[in-house]
C-alpha cells in the first residue's frame, strides 16, 4: 500500500513516510493510493471478534510495511484496561429502535480524539525506527479542545518526540483548558494563541509548508510531524469503530447482516465523518452521512450549495471543538469525491487561499448529496435536545454530540428515513459541565466548572470521568502564550533556535 498527496506533488510513499512526515511537505494530505476492501462475509464475521481484533484486520490492509507483530504491539499498547475504560473500547447504547449512541469517549481524556491518539504515539515511534533519521520529531498540533489533551497524553514521555499544542485563548472550556495546562511530561509544552482555531491551524499548516523554516529546524536537528487529522496514523484508527460498531449491531440482532445504516457525525475539521466514509469505501453498508454542524455551519453550506466560503462570522460556540471554519479533511474527501484529480483540487484550494471560497462542479456535487446531508443546530437546539435526550431516556449527552442528535432528528422529519442510524459520542458530558447543566437546570451564576462537575453528578448520576477529577488540584505547568503571527517565532524559541 502507497500513499499519494491530494495535490500530486510529491513521490509515492510508504504507510510509516505517511505518519512521520504528517501532511506531505509541498502542500496537501496523503492519502491511500487505492482503498482495500472487505469481503460481506468478513464484515459479518466481525460480530465474533474483539475491538482488538478487529483493529488489527482494518490496520494491517492499510499499514503493510508494518509487520504483523508490529500492529499486533501498539495495539495491545493502545486498546487495553489502563487506557481505557471500558472492554469493548467503543460501546453503543441503544437510545430506542432508530437511534443507537457510539460513545467514543471512555480513553483517559474523555474524548474521541482517544481512540486514535493512543495509537498514534506507537505507530510514529515504529515509522521512525523504520526511516534512517536521527532527528528529533516534533509534533505541532493546532486544538480546539480535544485534539491538544489527547495529544499530550498519547506523546507525553516517548523518547525522540517533542509536542507543542497551541490553542486559541478562550476558546476552549476551562476543563479542556485545564486539562491541557496540567500535563505532565518533560517533552510537553502548551501554547495559548491569541485569536481562534482556524488562525492556530492556519498558522500550523503554513508552518508544514514553509520550506525554508523546515530546513532551519533539520539543520538544527529536528524535524516536523502532525498529531492532527490530517496526519494519516490520526485518521485511520478512527475507521476501526465504525466497524466495531456495526459488528455490535449485528451481535445484538439490531440489525440483520447486509443492512444499510446512517452515521451523524458532529463535525468540525471533517476527520470523524471522513473516516466513515473511508470505512464505506471498505464496503460497510452505509446509506447516509449526516455531517451534524454547530453555528458555525460551512460545511451544511457547502453541502447544500457546493459552495465553501469562509468570508463569514466565526462563533463561538457551547460545542466549541466544533468551532472551525478551514475543515483540514475536505480536501482528502474532495479527492476521493473526484477519482483523484488533483487539478481540481489545486484549483479549489488556490481560490480557498486567495478568495476564501471556492466552488465544485456539478458532477462531484451531485456524486456528493447522493450519499451526504448537511444539517446544523442552534445554541438553543443544542439545549434542547440535551434536555429532551435526557427527560425521555436518562441519557446525559454533551454538547457535541447533541448537535449529532438534533441534526439526525431534522433529516428524519425531512426525509422520513427510518434506516438505524448511529450517532457519534465525542465527548464526555463533564467535559462542558456548565453548558450541559444548564441545558437541564436552567442558566446558572455559578462560574466555577470543578463545582459545576459535582452539580452535574447530583443532577444526572452519571460518573465524573476519571480523567476530569480533581483537576482543580493539579499544577498549572505551562503558561506560554502568543499571537497566531507568533508561532514561528515561539517555536524557534522553545526549540532553542536562534
Amino acid at each position: 500500500m502507497k500513499y499519494i498527496s491530494t495535490r500530486a506533488n510529491y513521490d509515492l510513499v510508504s504507510a510509516a513516510e505517511a505518519i512521520r512526515l504528517g501532511m506531505v511537505p509541498t502542500g496537501g494530505l496523503f492519502v491511500p493510493e487505492n482503498v482495500p476492501t472487505f469481503t460481506k462475509d468478513e464484515i459479518y464475521q466481525m460480530s465474533k471478534l474483539s475491538y482488538q481484533e478487529i483493529a488489527y484486520q482494518v490496520l494491517e490492509k492499510f499499514l503493510t510495511d508494518y509487520s504483523q507483530e508490529e500492529i499486533r504491539e501498539v495495539i495491545a499498547a493502545s486498546y487495553n484496561d489502563n487506557t481505557f475504560a471500558k472492554e469493548d473500547i467503543a460501546p453503543v447504547v441503544k437510545l430506542n429502535d432508530n437511534t443507537y449512541i457510539l460513545e467514543l469517549w471512555h480513553g483517559p481524556t474523555a474524548a474521541f480524539k482517544d481512540m486514535a491518539l493512543q495509537i498514534l504515539p506507537h505507530l510514529l515511534v515504529k515509522a521512525i525506527q523504520k526511516g534512517d533519521s536521527d532527528k528529533e520529531i516534533v509534533i505541532l498540533v493546532a486544538t480546539s479542545g480535544d485534539t491538544g489533551k489527547a495529544a499530550l497524553e498519547g506523546f507525553k514521555d516517548v523518547d525522540g518526540i517533542k509536542i507543542i499544542v497551541f490553542y486559541p485563548n478562550d476558546g476552549v472550556s476551562k476543563v479542556q483548558e485545564a486539562q491541557m495546562l496540567t500535563t505532565e511530561g518533560d517533552n510537553t509544552v502548551v501554547v495559548s494563541v491569541e485569536g481562534n482555531f482556524d488562525d492556530c491551524q492556519s498558522a500550523v499548516k503554513e508552518i508544514f509548508g514553509d520550506v525554508d523554516f523546515n530546513q532551519l529546524i533539520n539543520q538544527n536537528g529536528y524535524q516536523f510531524s502532525s498529531a492532527n487529522s490530517i496526519n494519516w496514523g490520526r485518521l485511520v484508527p478512527q475507521i476501526i469503530y465504525y466497524f466495531a460498531a456495526y459488528a455490535d449491531l449485528l451481535r445484538d440482532e439490531a440489525i440483520e447482516a447486509g443492512e444499510k445504516i446512517n452515521v451523524s457525525v458532529p463535525t468540525g475539521n471533517f476527520g470523524n465523518i471522513l473516516a466513515a466514509y473511508y470505512a464505506s469505501q471498505m464496503r460497510l453498508p452505509v446509506n447516509k452521512f449526516i455531517c451534524a454542524s454547530n453555528t458555525n455551519k460551512v460545511l451544511t453550506d457547502f453541502l447544500k450549495t457546493g459552495v465553501y466560503d469562509i468570508n463569514r462570522d466565526f462563533h463561538k460556540t457551547i460545542s466549541p471543538s466544533m468551532d472551525i471554519l478551514i475543515s483540514s479533511n475536505l480536501e482528502r474527501f474532495l479527492f476521493e469525491m473526484t477519482g483523484h484529480d488533483a487539478e481540481k483540487i489545486n484549483g479549489w484550494y488556490d481560490d480557498l487561499k486567495t478568495t476564501g471560497r471556492f466552488e465544485i462542479d456539478e458532477a462531484t456535487k451531485a456524486k456528493i448529496k447522493d450519499i451526504f446531508v448537511g444539517e446544523w443546530t442552534t445554541e438553543e437546539e443544542t439545549q434542547a435536545t440535551i434536555a429532551q435526550v435526557f427527560e425521555e431516556y436518562n441519557y446525559t449527552l454533551d454538547t457535541h454530540t447533541a448537535v449529532g442528535i438534533d441534526s439526525y432528528q431534522k433529516y428524519l422529519k425531512e426525509s422520513g428515513d427510518q434506516t438505524v442510524t448511529i450517532v457519534d459520542s465525542t465527548a464526555n458530558p463533564y467535559k462542558f459541565s456548565k453548558s450541559v447543566l444548564e441545558a437541564l437546570e436552567g442558566e446558572s451564576q455559578e462560574e466555577n466548572e470543578f463545582k459545576i462537575l459535582d452539580t452535574l453528578n447530583q443532577v444526572t448520576g452519571l460518573e465524573i470521568h476519571r480523567g476530569l477529577q480533581d483537576l482543580e488540584e493539579k499544577e498549572i505547568r505551562h503558561n506560554r502564550s502568543c499571537a497566531s503571527q507568533e508561532i514561528t517565532a515561539e517555536i524557534k524559541d522553545i526549540l532553542g533556535i536562534k
